[in-house]
């Protein structure tokens, strides 16, 4: 295999990682409804995709195809990590406690942190009394709900989470508190 040959294929590979990570990061921001950076995101991913198709198909050998494939691998494996951090979307959390007195303490911490926070008698298994409390959070933040849990002592709740398309009204998914 020549030094050509090489280069060429760590170029397909590079390249085809971030048409992935583009690929990737177009259908997150599709499912999310964010349409404006899609269209683009979509042109640039149709034109790599057909230059490095043209250059797999016209190859001899399988060590382009591989090369491909494994920039295709690595695309979505970067993408995902960038999803994480960009952690787009709103959650409906449902904690559910057996104490009442945490059940108030967490609710009234949250609720100074600046959230939106609804609290209920609830009947768990066999209808014995539980406590749930209610709260809807920034994806992004989901880590501040946990810090809080344990915080006031919470460990290894029953979490209920949902993700949610949009809230309107008085309801507050951010934090109003500065950290």
């Amino acid at each position: 295999m020549t030094q050509q040959v090489i280069i060429a294929m760590l170029g397909l590979f590079l390249i085809t990682a971030l048409t992935n990570i583009l690929a990737t990061l177009r259908t997150i921001l599709t499912s999310k409804n964010i349409m404006n950076p899609v269209y683009l995101l979509s042109f640039a991913d149709a034109v790599i995709f057909a230059a490095t198709i043209s250059k797999v198909s016209s190859s001899d050998g399988l060590h382009y195809t591989i090369a491909y494939a494994l920039g295709r691998t690595l695309g979505v494996y970067i993408g995902n990590k960038i999803e994480e951090k960009l952690a787009l979307g709103i959650l409906e959390v449902d904690v559910f406690l057996n104490n009442k007195n945490k059940m108030i303490e967490v609710a009234e911490e949250l609720r100074t942190e600046g959230y939106t926070v609804n609290n209920f008698l609830a009947r768990g298994n066999n209808g014995e009394r539980r406590y749930k409390i209610e709260v809807v959070i920034k994806r992004k933040e989901f880590k501040i709900l946990q810090a809080i849990l344990t915080d006031c002592g919470v460990s290894d709740p029953t979490l209920k989470v949902k993700s949610l398309n949009s809230i309107k009204g008085k309801i507050t998914s951010t934090r109003s508190k500065i950290a």
